[in-house]
């Protein structure tokens, strides 16, 4: 095996669209990251494809902060080291709902609980009259493609040049950010088809470019749009940055973790 970088930071999103939080051990499983995009708000308006209410469409949402009101509950699976110890390893289960209780902290600095009825008319305010939001719970991550997207800081550094402002990593939404030894931006594009080992146990499959929308155009503090950092993507690199991933052996990742190429 050849050590190729390492994890830099470790991210999920409990709410779709809203903001992420950082972790310093996270575990992995084949629907992704425990924790991440569990909740999201189905939305009347939506194209049936992609149901859900974004920030694409109510930008305000990337300045919500969801937090776990039992993080030591939500942080991996109860039954975890139980599961690991039979060979060849089962699948953890899933917490139960109390267990991954949360609250949302909105931009006016409110508290409310994810099913509080206050919570979707703050969601829907400027949005259509005629607008329905409800509440949707899953244990599988409700991710728009792949459960694990990976993007690594020197192709946010190459872009940073590129685009010509800084760029918060907040605005990439991965669940994986990496530090690759090359030091060359958009090197994780060469590992698609291939595996990684992160850390001691769990290995992922390089899929594909993960392809870019108005999200990386708003600011993960403001959400105020720059809608140039997208139309500067899109001419440089066709939209893409970053890959998606999917999840060969479950297992739990730390910051830091060396990550190696397999094949």
């Amino acid at each position: 095996m050849k050590t190729v970088g390492n994890v830099e930071s470790l991210w999920r999103y409990p709410v779709k669209s809203m903001g992420g939080e950082q972790m310093a051990t996270a575990f992995m499983g084949f629907s992704g990251i425990y924790g991440d995009r569990c909740f999201a708000f189905k939305s009347s308006a939506a194209p049936g494809g992609a149901p859900y209410l974004t920030a694409t469409v109510q930008t305000r949402m990337v300045r919500y902060r969801p937090r776990f009101r039992y993080p030591g509950r939500a942080a991996s699976p109860p039954n975890l080291a139980e599961a690991m110890s039979i060979a060849p390893g089962m699948t953890p289960a899933n917490a139960g709902e109390n267990d991954m209780a949360l609250d949302v902290v909105t931009p006016s600095g409110s508290v409310l609980a994810i099913d509080d009825p206050a919570l979707v008319k703050s969601l829907g305010e400027g949005l259509s009259a005629t607008t329905r939001l409800s509440l949707v719970r899953s244990d599988r991550a409700l991710t728009d493609c792949r459960p694990v997207s990976l993007i690594s800081l020197e192709t946010i550094r190459q872009l940073e040049t590129e685009v010509g402002v800084p760029l918060d990593k907040r605005r990439f939404r991965s669940n994986v950010y990496a530090n690759l030894a090359s030091n060359r931006g958009f090197e994780e594009d060469e590992f698609i088809g291939r595996r990684f080992r992160i850390g001691g146990r769990a290995e992922i499959a390089v899929l594909e470019r993960d392809p870019r929308c108005k999200m990386i155009s708003l600011d993960p503090d403001t959400g105020g749009h720059n809608p140039d950092i997208l139309k500067i993507v899109a001419r440089t690199h066709d939209a893409f940055a970053g890959v998606y991933c999917a999840v060969l052996v479950e297992g739990m990742l730390t910051q830091g973790d060396p990550i190696q190429l397999l094949d």
